[in-house]
């Protein structure tokens, strides 16, 4: 009688110590959210309202991705002397920039492409390797339309408010960051190690109150880590 106590008692206990591990493994085999491009075709509409009015210049310096590009109100001027165009949308995955690649990069047929896009994927569910793949679709179609054309990815920043992807998301930057020693005009710019305080956690200064969005004070410290990798 006392053996099989003990013995339901440690099944229990095994269970109880397996729990967290076990919720682990059901959130991270949750579906991601669906991709829907579409929620974004009138702000991809409206770019080509613009750009009837006022024709881009070829050999440009694209900056694309999500709303950390979108929100860059002061792009021109920070980088003043650049020929910069903000081409960021909503709330961007890169499979979303993917999507539209031929209304916002083609059309420009830039000498440079800034990309910052990533959090957003892995916000929505998916896994590192998918993010990789998608960053490799982006760069392989950059190199087979313009060949000459320099890809710079932006790491995915560290925030706040998803402090529980940063992990991942340093994963994803490793990679990328392999990627781009290997190919030729491809360049990794670490923008998120700056944005962290000593103790290791973000830099309250540089995020808006949602915890995910950047301050002026976010974007001027960008615009000092990226200045130097642009081309004149």
């Amino acid at each position: 009688m006392i053996c099989a106590r003990w013995q339901r008692s440690a099944r229990l206990a095994g269970g109880l110590a397996a729990a967290p591990f076990l919720l682990a493994q059901a959130q991270q085999a949750a579906p991601p959210k669906p991709a829907n491009p579409q929620q974004w075709a009138t702000e991809i509409a409206a770019f080509a309202r613009k750009d009837s009015l006022a024709p881009v210049a070829s050999g440009g310096i694209v900056f694309v991705g999500s709303s950390s590009v979108r929100g860059w109100r002061t792009l021109a001027a920070d980088f003043a002397g650049w020929p910069v165009l903000n081409r960021g949308f909503g709330g961007a995955r890169l499979t979303d920039v993917n999507y539209y690649y031929a209304r916002l990069v083609t059309p420009c047929q830039p000498r440079q492409v800034v990309l910052y896009a990533g959090d957003n994927d892995l916000a929505a569910g998916y896994a590192p390797g998918h993010l990789v793949a998608s960053f490799r679709t982006f760069a392989r179609r950059l190199r087979r339309e313009q060949p000459a054309a320099r890809l710079t990815y932006l790491s995915i920043k560290p925030s706040p408010a998803r402090w529980a992807l940063f992990e991942p998301g340093q994963t994803v930057n490793r990679r990328i960051r392999r990627y781009a020693r290997w190919h030729r005009r491809v360049e990794f710019v670490d923008v998120g190690t700056a944005m962290l305080a000593p103790d290791g956690r973000p830099r309250p200064e540089l995020y808006l109150g949602d915890g995910l969005h950047l301050t002026p004070a976010g974007y001027a410290l960008w615009t000092r880590l990226v200045a130097p990798h642009l081309r004149k």
